[in-house]
């Protein structure tokens, strides 16, 4: 009985879950999927792992080759609504050892761009994924287009790690359909909440009444000078500086030739600066004004920002620094457990091959220099052994002659 049921949520979970659109990158066929655009002079792309890598096919991706360019390019899928249902779009990213600035994002485009001719312009519906430049920008952008803008997050989702990561990294962004959202690194939350809190999709529900007026007589300054304070007799002739009483004329000074003699100046540490009486609570201060508030008549109430009805491409489209970066393991799907299950086929795994992979070169490139500095040092002992030698000789002539 319990096999039956377990087979029976297997085939529904089978029977739910619709993957949108799948690419792992696994064989050359890819580039039938995918165009690069003709709008503008494009960097060259190429099926490669990159630098970094464990050895293994499957880690083959979608590589931006050059430095200082452009990439754009796309691919196409049935159209489709996320409306009443999960979104989920998830992907792998690694970046070269030298990466400056750049982004590292994709794209989901509305069914009926011309993937031939895309381009920075050219409107999306949602953009997710990393942006680097420097040491101050490393963050996760997560980008909704709702009513012809593009809409980024209130606040920054941070990626902590070294500048000269190498390593491939998981990207996950997950958009339910109570407006609730979650982004993803590696697997682990990054940012989660509610879409219309955290984006500004809709105006405030309420605004201050422009007609409403602050009163005349309204008293919104909460200190007030005491009146009962009064300035003291012979304040004001209270010098700032005073001649320094602890100065003695120096006993080779002479008046006639120098000048008669007068102590440096110092502060006054009587002196108190400008008299201003002491402040205490204003018995008359009725607090901040505000003026009322009133409903917005541009609020316009939308359960349904989430909400995109014809998806239908998606896509690279940077501007890079430095060439190098590795694209794998996309997919766009309306079940969250799908999405980790393909995470746990592609992703798990890469990164401890790629630790092994770059400790190794670096232990290699170690034993290299040392070999080098082993190698200046040879000839420097070889050169000793002769002069020994040469030493020897001679002590031996010297012997023989004394014979």
């Amino acid at each position: 009985m319990l096999l039956r049921c377990a087979l029976l949520a297997v085939l529904a979970h089978l029977c739910v879950a619709k993957i949108y659109f799948k690419e792992d990158f696994s064989d050359a066929s890819w580039r039938d999927r995918w165009v690069q655009s003709t709008k503008r002079a494009q960097g060259a792309i190429e099926w490669s792992a990159g630098e970094l890598h464990g050895g293994e096919d499957a880690e083959k991706g979608l590589l931006t080759k050059e430095d200082m360019k452009h990439y754009t390019v796309t691919a196409g899928f049935d159209e489709f609504s996320n409306r009443d249902k999960n979104l989920v779009l998830q992907y792998q990213v690694k970046l070269p050892k030298k990466f400056d600035c750049g982004g590292a994002y994709l794209k989901l485009y509305p069914k009926g761009v011309d993937l031939s001719t895309i381009d920075g312009d050219t409107g999306y519906d949602i953009m997710f994924g990393p942006d680097h430049c420097g040491y101050s920008t490393k963050r996760i952008h997560a980008i909704f287009n709702y009513k012809g803008k593009n809409l980024e997050k209130k606040d920054e989702i941070k990626v902590e790690y070294n500048e000269k990561d190498e390593l491939t990294h998981l990207y996950t962004l997950i958009v339910k359909p109570d407006n609730t959202y979650e982004v993803q690194f590696d697997g682990k939350t990054k940012a989660s909440g509610n879409l219309l809190s955290d984006w500004n999709f809709l105006p405030p529900k309420e605004i201050d009444d422009p007609t409403d007026k602050k009163p005349a007589d309204w008293v919104d300054e909460a200190k007030m000078a005491d009146p009962e304070d009064k300035k003291l007799e012979g304040y004001d002739d209270i010098p700032k500086q005073i001649a320094d009483p602890s100065a003695k004329k120096p006993e080779d000074w002479d008046d006639e030739s120098d000048g008669e003699w007068e102590a440096p100046m110092i502060d006054n540490p009587e002196f108190k600066g400008e008299w201003k009486p002491k402040m205490i609570d204003n018995p008359a201060y009725k607090g901040v004004w505000h003026p009322k508030r009133i409903a917005n008549p541009d609020y316009v109430e939308d359960n349904s920002v989430y909400a995109y009805d014809n998806i239908g491409a998606i896509g690279v489209e940077v501007w890079n620094v430095n060439g190098g970066v590795v694209y794998d393991n996309v997919i766009i799907t309306d079940d969250i457990e799908e999405a980790k299950a393909f995470a746990d086929d592609t992703f798990k795994g890469v990164q401890e091959r790629e630790k092994k992979v770059k400790e190794d070169k670096e232990k290699a490139e170690r034993d290299a220099r040392a070999a080098a500095e082993e190698a200046k040092k040879k000839p420097a002992a070889d050169d000793d052994d002769e002069d020994d030698d040469e030493d020897e000789k001679k002590e031996d002539d010297k012997k023989k002659d004394e014979l």
